[in-house]
């Protein structure tokens, strides 16, 4: 990818991951963050205004793109929170297993190139009782809307930072360790419905 078209694509997923519906999804899953935090698909550090940082001790920053970690280490230099960064994917976490109290997921899913074996390491690195937080958008409910999803995925992707638009969160996450133990949806106002339908909740390695 040239530098040209990896500023689109960030330009691109800052627009719509810091949209006030999507800011709304984070506002309520973030104060379930305490201790020790990754977070996974940290991009430009949208996050990191919501933490409550009394609860947190320190968060490990994941981010595979180069761009995405400047500015997200702009933003947190200006901030009175340990965040330590991480530059790599998902699928490789470089952390000791059974280390964090807290995996964090917002709209990070979507996008992972092997969402399996990112949540295998994901479950691999969190304590015995820690739990993951997660606000992600995917497949719809609604027949009409899955088939437009269906439809779109097939180029969406290659413009769009490889989000796909018809992931089934809560079957990824039970397939691959975790137990949801709280879960809530929504189409977002504002958005259009094949990409505006939402996931969020609570789930613990099995």
């Amino acid at each position: 990818m040239s530098l040209y078209s990896k500023y689109i694509v960030s330009w691109i997923i800052n627009k719509g991951c810091g949209s006030k519906p999507i800011q709304k999804q984070r506002e309520k899953v973030l104060p379930f963050c305490h201790g020790e935090v990754l977070e996974i698909g940290a991009g430009s550090g949208l996050n990191f205004y919501f933490y409550q940082k009394e609860q947190v001790s320190t968060i490990y920053a994941l981010e595979p793109d180069d761009e995405m970690l400047r500015q997200a280490k702009i933003k947190a230099a200006t901030l009175d929170i340990e965040i330590k960064f991480i530059h790599s994917v998902a699928e490789n976490i470089p952390l000791p297993s059974n280390s964090v109290d807290v995996v964090l997921l917002t709209y990070t899913l979507c996008s992972i190139p092997n969402p399996a074996m990112a949540l295998k390491e994901m479950r691999r690195v969190l304590k015995v009782d820690g739990k993951l937080v997660f606000a992600e958008h995917g497949e719809a409910p609604d027949r009409k809307v899955n088939r437009w999803q269906n439809l779109l995925n097939s180029f969406w992707p290659y413009f769009n930072g490889g989000c796909n638009l018809n992931r089934n969160i809560p079957d990824l996450l039970a397939q691959n360790g975790f137990a949801i133990n709280n879960l809530d949806t929504i189409y977002l106002p504002g958005t259009p419905k094949w990409m505006g339908y939402n996931f969020w909740g609570l789930a613990e390695p099995q």
